[in-house]
């Protein structure tokens, strides 16, 4: 049974290396509510970020944060523990009982609209190039696409937005060790960082955002 006194010292309210998977989470939220995603935003009710449960029961011990219920009242974790976990919620076993796991959490002293710094991973590059081979537009599976350095690593190219692209493994096996000049193929674009908003992070990394959710991303 878990207990807020039992945690850990209270982490700073906003962790800027969370990168949530969801592939891992709906994996572990059959087993563990503490792994669940929760909304967190702003004082002025703008998307922050995902975390998860374990996180935002902390926050709303703390005092950093407040539960938003769905009729959009605010709650402290006092007033959260008497609410009753109904059907469709999940309950997360506390000392006399059961907590209701919030699924948005609202920072009561952090006022600030986040710009994301987007991770450079595979998902990410495939998200980025719309899963289409980036020299003959063949938009495949995720399975039978690679990621290719447009200047080969062999040759110095860096692992970096500006270099590396979604191809398919017979254009990625084309053009081998060369550049595409080289090997006289033509890329769509040019690579390039994107800059993507909280939200369309948000709808990325979760499959299915909770409906308690929808108006804070509509509105970011």
């Amino acid at each position: 049974m878990w207990a807020p006194g039992d945690t850990d010292q209270l982490d700073d309210a906003l962790d800027p290396d969370l990168e949530h998977d969801d592939e891992d989470a709906r994996e572990a939220s059959g087993r563990d509510p503490l792994v669940l995603p929760v909304l967190v935003i702003n004082r002025l009710y703008q998307p922050v970020q995902i975390t998860s449960a374990r996180r935002a029961v902390l926050l709303l011990y703390a005092g950093s944060a407040l539960a938003l219920d769905d009729g959009g009242e605010l709650h402290d974790f006092h007033a959260w523990r008497g609410l009753p976990v109904r059907d469709g919620d999940h309950a997360l076993p506390i000392v006399g009982g059961a907590l209701r796991v919030p699924r948005v959490v609202h920072l009561r002293h952090y006022d600030r609209a986040r710009r994301p710094m987007v991770r450079l991973t595979r998902k990410n590059v495939m998200l980025r190039d719309g899963h289409l081979c980036q020299y003959c537009a063949a938009r495949l599976p995720t399975r039978d696409l690679n990621i290719d350095h447009v200047l080969p690593r062999s040759r110095g190219g860096p692992d970096s937005w500006e270099n590396l692209v979604t191809a398919c493994r017979e254009c990625n096996l084309r053009k081998g060790r060369r550049t595409p000049e080289e090997a006289s193929m033509h890329l769509l674009r040019q690579p390039y960082a994107p800059r993507w908003t909280v939200t369309m992070q948000i709808l990325m990394g979760v499959q299915r955002p909770a409906k308690e959710w929808q108006p804070f991303l509509r509105a970011g």
